[in-house]
């Protein structure tokens, strides 16, 4: 939600931000790898039970994030290797934020409350899983009510009270699954218009299909035909080579004929 309405303005804000960060010598990856160390020392100090620390760390966390791309585009090295990068560590941070938050509900309330962030970790990887698949598919899917600054927010505030984080954390789970359940309708009515789209023009794809069936055809026939020309030639060659050498053989033939018939008149 944040992403969609307000990603120009943050733009506008970090460009320089990044800017400022090469200048000193900082890269993309080292922001990346650093944001996945916040994440794991924010899950042992919040399973250790300090929730407030978490909040802090959490923003260190989630600060790397904001300004890899901006340093990237700055320092002119932005690639494929880096946004794929990028996005298994956002995985990966995801994976450790809620683990440490499992670990603190393990050691401090029943069993199975563990299993709430557990539950919300799998349907948060199942949201960016929508996302990548759908843009594999060409189609868009971004937006919703909790992407990944949503998310962040969102914990920070679960972990302002102890009392308050098993309540924050069903509401975080129902929000998710909403997020979830909307990007799979959107991507579901893109794809199906899509798929219509496709059968629709199936006449054409058969009538294409036919034509390079054709194609190839022609093709096959022209390079055939060059072949069998280029034997004939070869072929004529070859016997204006034999009559060439028969006729020389016969004139050795001959001259030595007539210079044997000369030795033996003069002798």
């Amino acid at each position: 939600m944040f992403d969609g309405r307000w990603r120009s303005g943050v733009d506008r804000t970090t460009k320089p931000v990044g800017a400022l960060l090469v200048n000193i010598g900082v890269k993309a990856d080292y922001l990346t790898v650093f944001g996945v160390v916040m994440s794991a020392v924010m899950a042992v100090v919040v399973g250790t039970g300090h929730l407030l620390w978490g909040i802090p760390l959490l923003l260190l966390a989630g600060l790397p994030d904001l300004f890899d791309g901006p340093v990237a585009k700055a320092a002119g090295s932005a690639s494929v290797r880096g946004a794929f990068l990028d996005s298994v560590s956002d995985r990966v941070s995801d994976a450790l934020m809620f683990g440490g938050v499992a670990w603190y509900l393990v050691s401090r309330h029943d069993g199975e409350t563990a299993l709430l962030p557990m539950a919300i970790l799998a349907v948060t990887f199942l949201i960016s899983y929508e996302r990548a698949k759908a843009e594999s598919l060409g189609v868009s899917a971004k937006g919703g009510l909790m992407e990944r600054a949503e998310r962040f927010i969102l914990l920070g505030v679960a972990f302002l009270s102890p009392q308050g984080l098993v309540p924050v954390l069903w509401v975080f789970f129902a929000l998710v699954t909403i997020t979830a359940a909307v990007r799979f309708r959107s991507v579901w009515i893109a794809v199906s218009s899509t798929s219509k789209s496709v059968e629709g023009s199936g006449a054409t794809v058969a009538v294409a299909r036919q034509r390079e069936v054709i194609e190839a055809r022609l093709r096959q026939w022209r390079q055939e035909r060059l072949d069998r020309r280029q034997l004939a030639k070869i072929d004529h060659r070859a016997k204006r080579r034999d009559r060439r050498l028969r006729r020389n053989g016969e004139r050795h033939w001959q001259f030595d004929r007539i210079k044997a018939w000369r030795d033996a008149s003069r002798s």
